[in-house]
């Protein structure tokens, strides 16, 4: 089969999940990554109707492990496992996940172990995002046990191009390195600086094409997720933004311009 291209609903932002189902649809996705955030997102009845209705898969479950979603769904823990229960009920074989925040001390020292038993019990693949430093006047390594997934031994992995660039890494370096850990692709980009841009694959310094096209060659079997930032754009440009990140996934994963799973 062959490597499905999803959408993100954090690409739609602030538009709802129903509108990400229906941009995914008449753009020629394959599916949608939801983003736990508003309470459409955690309804699965409300997901599964959307998949009915709009005949397009929710692929994957972004659990809501972010700086800015530390009030939805409780505790850690309790984040990642409701995450797990809702990619179960509506379908999902992937759960991406942040690693812990620094003061998050019980929880980081249980969350290498934790993610990988989850990982076994539940069928659901648990895959750790890469994140960065944040840097104000100097570096602060604020992710435990680090932000750079790689000499940690997740069984699965996500990699985030944005993020590969606000770490000042190199993408396609880490693509390689990570071998078949990788099982989904937060397909953007970015630059050298403090800011996780998401821009569309192609306008900033990470090797995107080449990361697409080492996946075809890998006969990759996870997902690629578009995850770019549209928020405070036109209508119009919004639409150009999702359309122009999809057609740079068919063109350098080898695939159909006009092809979708459905």
């Amino acid at each position: 089969m062959s490597i499905p291209v999803t959408l993100s609903t954090s690409s739609v932002y602030p538009g709802g999940v129903e509108l990400t189902f229906a941009l995914a649809r008449d753009l020629g996705y394959d599916g949608v990554e939801v983003m736990v955030l508003d309470p459409a997102s955690r309804d699965a009845v409300e997901l599964v109707d959307l998949v009915n209705a709009y005949q397009l898969p929710v692929m994957s479950i972004h659990a809501p492990t972010l700086f800015f979603t530390q009030r939805v769904w409780g505790k850690a823990w309790e984040k990642v496992d409701r995450s797990v229960a809702l990619a179960k009920a509506v379908g999902a074989e992937v759960v991406v996940l942040h690693p812990p925040f620094m003061w998050q001390r019980p929880y980081h020292r249980e969350f290498v172990d934790g993610v990988a038993r989850r990982e076994e019990e539940s069928g659901v693949i648990m895959a750790v995002e890469n994140m960065y430093p944040w840097r104000v006047a100097r570096e602060f390594v604020i992710y435990r046990p680090h932000w750079d997934p790689i000499s940690l031994p997740y069984p699965s992995v996500t990699l985030d191009l944005s993020h590969a660039a606000t770490s000042r890494s190199d993408g396609l370096a880490m693509a390689i390195e990570l071998g078949d850990r990788l099982k989904h692709l937060h397909l953007t980009d970015g630059r050298d600086n403090f800011r996780d841009e998401h821009l569309v694959p192609g306008d900033g310094n990470q090797r995107a094409a080449e990361v697409l096209q080492l996946l075809a060659q890998r006969n990759f079997q996870g997902q690629v997720c578009v995850e770019v930032i549209t928020r405070g754009k036109t209508t119009p440009r919004r639409d150009d933004d999702l359309a122009r990140s999809l057609d740079f996934a068919r063109k350098y994963l080898g695939q159909d311009p006009q092809r979708t799973l459905r």
